[in-house]
């Protein structure tokens, strides 16, 4: 049964040059239980599908078109009182960097404690202690972290917290964006473990977001690879690493280094993304892909995924090349 469906999103931000179209007709759905991830090079609109799935996108953020249906219901277009019903106990987050997630004069315990009491009003403050400190000892916390304050722990142990505060409320839904961002290699692997630890033991979905192409590996069930707001490859994870379609798949794959097997050149991406501002219809990776068909700069060609078997789909324009 899908917790989530995402249909034909789009999301714009409006600037003093023009709307930046952040996100154009993203299309996705996730499983009850099932990890997803979103994949793509910084400024691609990861943390932008994100937001709009929060509806906690900047102030001159707008959500355009398409619906975002959670457990059934469309949350699109909800009323602030109605969306904080949903946020934390229907769809959490992990925020991306730790280290600016908590107020630095309060403490860890009455920070968690505060979103607790906003959607569980009826229990006491040694009821919600208790839970916080069960949850600690599923991220592998000591309980006394909740008498400190956050310039107190270190950057793995803030972003166990995070977890932790992510997990209060009881939702259906995670989104980790980025969350092992700073942290060096060795506490990187312990976050994505508690992570992965959290939801077998929970029973939750999970929406995970990187640009690191190794670590969606590792963590997810399916997988959509983002380019310049829209969604250029999606399928199953081991499917899309195996046998990758589309030209910008193929080349973050052959960038990435890899322990097993003969040694090899890695490839660089030459170029920069295109500009989201009054972006024209044309396909957005014709002018870094190395083997660009005759189509690709075509005025009229509009990125549109195509079935490349059940469980696999990739922009049309793109499947030939690279």
């Amino acid at each position: 049964m899908n917790i989530l469906e995402v249909k034909d999103l789009d999301m714009s931000y409006k600037t003093i040059d023009g709307d930046v179209e952040a996100v154009k007709k993203v299309s996705f759905t996730v499983k009850e239980g099932e990890s997803f991830g979103i994949v793509g090079e910084s400024g691609c609109g990861k943390t932008s599908v994100a937001m709009s799935l929060l509806q906690l996108q900047a102030d001159n953020g707008k959500i355009t078109n398409g619906e975002i249906i959670f457990d059934g219901k469309n949350i699109v277009g909800l009323s602030e009182s109605q969306l904080r019903e949903v946020r934390w106990s229907g769809i959490s987050i992990v925020f991306q960097g730790a280290m600016n997630s908590w107020n630095p004069v309060v403490k860890i315990g009455e920070q968690i404690r505060e979103a607790m009491r906003e959607h569980y009003p009826d229990k006491t403050k040694e009821e919600n202690t208790k839970k916080i400190i069960e949850l600690f000892d599923i991220v592998g916390l000591d309980s006394s972290i909740i008498d400190r304050f956050p310039h107190e722990l270190s950057g793995g142990m803030k972003q166990r917290a995070v977890i932790a505060l992510a997990l209060s409320c009881d939702p259906k839904l995670i989104i980790a964006d980025e969350p092992t961002t700073a942290l060096d290699v060795v506490i990187q692997d312990q976050i994505l473990k508690e992570i992965r630890k959290v939801q077998e033991v929970l029973g939750l979905s999970l929406i995970y977001i990187s640009h690191d192409i190794a670590v969606i590996a590792e963590m997810t069930d399916n997988m959509a690879v983002m380019y310049a707001g829209s969604i250029v490859e999606m399928g199953k994870t081991d499917k899309v690493f195996s046998n990758p379609k589309h030209a910008y798949t193929k080349m973050l794959l052959e960038s990435t280094p890899s322990i097993v097997g003969p040694k090899k050149k890695l490839r660089s991406l030459d170029g920069e993304p295109p500009s989201l501002i009054n972006t024209d219809s044309y396909c957005s990776f014709s002018y870094r892909c190395p083997s660009p068909d005759d189509n690709c700069r075509n005025r009229n060609i509009e990125m549109e995924l195509t079935k490349i078997d059940s469980e696999h789909y990739a922009d049309k324009c793109c499947i030939n090349c690279g």
